[in-house]
């Protein structure tokens, strides 16, 4: 039997070194690296991310837009203060600028790509 069910598989991200991406990317997830440079996963709780080595990666340059992000990750966590403590230790940087500190707050991983820890479990809820 055929379905035109579409079911998504993977976010994919592009990378320097897309397997020292996942190892960041599984300690703050909690979650397991595989891969090589070339490409790598990160499963976890809640799903999974790629990564793929791009030989001219520019990370992007948020909040000016330069280079644009393209995309972000949204993390739903429970407390902001915690877990900024194990993104901060594994090797993320906390941004200047966050629009929305009382619920989210923006951090770029060790390449640069944004994401959030977010305490909003809505996704039609604006974060950004």
């Amino acid at each position: 039997m055929t379905s035109d069910a579409i079911t998504l598989s993977d976010i994919t991200l592009n990378a320097p070194d897309a397997f020292a991406l996942a190892r960041f990317y599984a300690v703050i997830t909690r979650g397991e690296a595989h891969g090589t440079s070339a490409w790598a996963r990160v499963t976890g709780p809640g799903g999974q991310i790629g990564f793929q080595q791009v030989a001219d990666f520019r990370p992007p340059t948020w909040p000016d837009g330069a280079v644009p992000m393209q995309m972000h990750l949204d993390f739903l966590v429970d407390d902001l203060v915690a877990t900024e403590s194990r993104v901060l230790t594994a090797g993320a940087t906390r941004f200047q600028w966050q629009p929305n500190a009382d619920h989210c707050l923006v951090y770029a991983d060790p390449v640069g790509h944004p994401f959030c820890l977010t305490l909003w479990d809505d996704p039609l809820a604006p974060t950004h």
